[in-house]
């Protein structure tokens, strides 16, 4: 299938499965079973169609991959260019993996509108793909704004009693930043003539214009990480959401961010990189200290996750500016592993909300005696959260402590207290929910989990316990992208180095 334009296959299939939803009438309740069952062939399908990408990729070279690219605004250097690396390969199938079960996820939760549902989260999809495998500057701008239009409506349609406001805080702090990101984007362009990715990455801008363009882009990049002090659109944004919303703005939005930094900002702004980094580990490091400690007095479940998510995406945003092959491996990693996990933990909180239809964490208690297989599963990606040997999260965090290690021991130091304080609200959440007597009567009548939600656990059970026993597999895809990365920064900075040395002598 190398001569397939399997990018685009993958991309725009979603939107053959909008097509076909389009097209169904008839009863409310036949158009919402049928819209259910397209959504998830198509998304099944999907998946499977990335699964190529996978098995056929080359793990020995940092060039991109799969590559398709015609002309789209001719005489202008903006084209369709579509391609994969070690590092943007991961994250396709990231997004192709998690569709599939938030499709499930709001199979029975989702009652009204369910066609539109369905459109939304189709579109969705191609979004992400598309984002992950752009490899012209003005396509990735387009599919990354274009996110913001299906999940704006998720939240805005099927959200909770505040998800008006949490919708537009939303979608205004993500378009602010990335006003800024287009600012930079033009620059470039009348820079280097082109938007071509492959090229800008050769470019070398000059010291001088690094500091605006990197402060530009990181506007946009820190808000979707989010990073500290311009985080407090998510905690909002997951508690409104739908459960199904929730698993794919934590499981896949939120690396939009950090995969900007990998994809434009390390390695097209080398020296306006290593000055800032100094800011990045601090705001980071704020950010795990910080939120983890508001994640301790939360009384709702979402929201706990959500800041927690912060705090995990703050020990990313140190491992990629390390710079150090540990470092931005582990942060690669945890990245995919956050994904997963916290998707999974908003999955563990929607199982109970369709149950008795709150969030508030004193509402429930001995859960264990009615649901013991649901308290086994919610266990595991508990300790998955914490960073358990054995566990996916374990992997991610480890390496990115030792590239830190490398580079600035008090930020290591620091950073390494969120691993006891993520224990501390984790298992608080856990045992409150978890242990204990039933003093409820509705919690008494709760049932443990279905079919439909053990389907819907059971591949990421696999893939967290996978990735936390043998990680190998993953972090071969990425190493060499990764040391091509480091390598290419290393040349621009000496490069940048000489440059300035000769401006100087004249």
């Amino acid at each position: 299938m190398t001569d397939w334009p399997l990018l685009s296959i993958i991309t725009f299939l979603p939107l053959v499965g909008v097509a076909f939803i389009l097209m169904i009438r008839g009863e409310a309740e036949i158009v919402a079973r049928n819209s259910r069952n397209v959504a998830l062939l198509t998304s099944c399908a999907t998946f499977v169609m990335s699964l190529f990408l996978w098995f056929g990729f080359n793990r020995g070279t940092a060039d991109f991959q799969f590559v398709e690219q015609a002309d789209w605004l001719p005489g202008t250097g903006i084209s369709y260019h579509m391609g994969v690396d070690g590092i943007s390969v991961l994250f396709v199938l990231l997004a192709t993996f998690l569709t599939p079960i938030c499709v499930l996820a709001g199979w029975s939760a989702i009652t009204n509108r369910v066609k539109e549902y369905m459109i939304a989260f189709m579109v969705l999809e191609t979004m992400m793909v598309g984002m992950f495998c752009a490899l012209d500057f003005m396509l990735f701008y387009i599919f990354f704004e274009g996110v913001l239009v299906p999940m704006f409506i998720l939240i805005g349609v099927w959200g909770g009693p505040r998800r008006i406001y949490a919708a537009f805080k939303f979608f205004l702090y993500t378009l602010a930043g990335s006003l800024l990101m287009l600012v930079a984007l033009l620059f470039m362009y009348f820079q280097a003539g082109t938007t071509d990715i492959p090229v800008l990455l050769r470019h070398g801008f000059a010291p001088a214009m690094q500091t605006w363009l990197f402060l530009a882009l990181f506007a946009s990049f820190a808000v979707k990480v989010p990073m500290w002090p311009v985080h407090t659109w998510l905690p909002d944004a997951h508690v409104e959401a739908p459960t199904a919303a929730s698993v794919i703005l934590a499981g896949v939005l939120l690396k939009m961010g950090a995969y900007g930094f990998v994809r434009f900002s390390v390695p097209m702004l080398p020296q306006a990189t290593a000055d800032f980094t100094p800011m990045i580990f601090g705001l980071s490091v704020v950010a795990v200290i910080y939120t983890s400690l508001v994640a301790l007095v939360q009384q709702d479940m979402k929201k706990l996750i959500a800041y927690s998510s912060v705090a995990h995406m703050g020990f990313v945003t140190i491992g990629i500016f390390t710079l150090t092959p540990q470092g931005i491996s582990g942060a690669l990693f945890q990245m995919l592993s956050h994904g997963i996990v916290a998707g999974a933990l908003f999955l563990c909180v929607g199982v109970i909300y369709d149950r008795l239809h709150t969030r508030e964490i004193s509402r429930y208690g001995g859960l264990v005696h009615r649901m013991p297989k649901y308290a086994a599963v919610f266990m595991l990606f508990m300790m998955a959260s914490v960073g358990l040997p054995g566990t996916s999260g374990f992997v991610g965090e480890l390496l990115v402590i030792l590239g830190a290690f490398q580079v600035n021991t008090w930020v290591a130091a620091l950073m390494a207290t969120g691993l006891i304080l993520g224990a501390a609200y984790m298992l608080f959440l856990y045992r409150r929910i978890i242990f204990g007597k039933i003093e409820k009567e509705d919690v008494k009548a709760m049932q443990d989990m279905t079919r439909r939600e053990a389907v819907m656990f059971a591949p990421l059970v696999v893939l967290v316990l996978w990735m936390g026993l043998y990680p190998m597999p993953f972090l071969d895809v990425m190493s060499v992208s990764v040391d091509n990365l480091i390598a290419n920064f290393e040349t621009a900075r000496a490069a940048d180095a000489a440059a300035t040395a000769v401006v100087a002598l004249n």
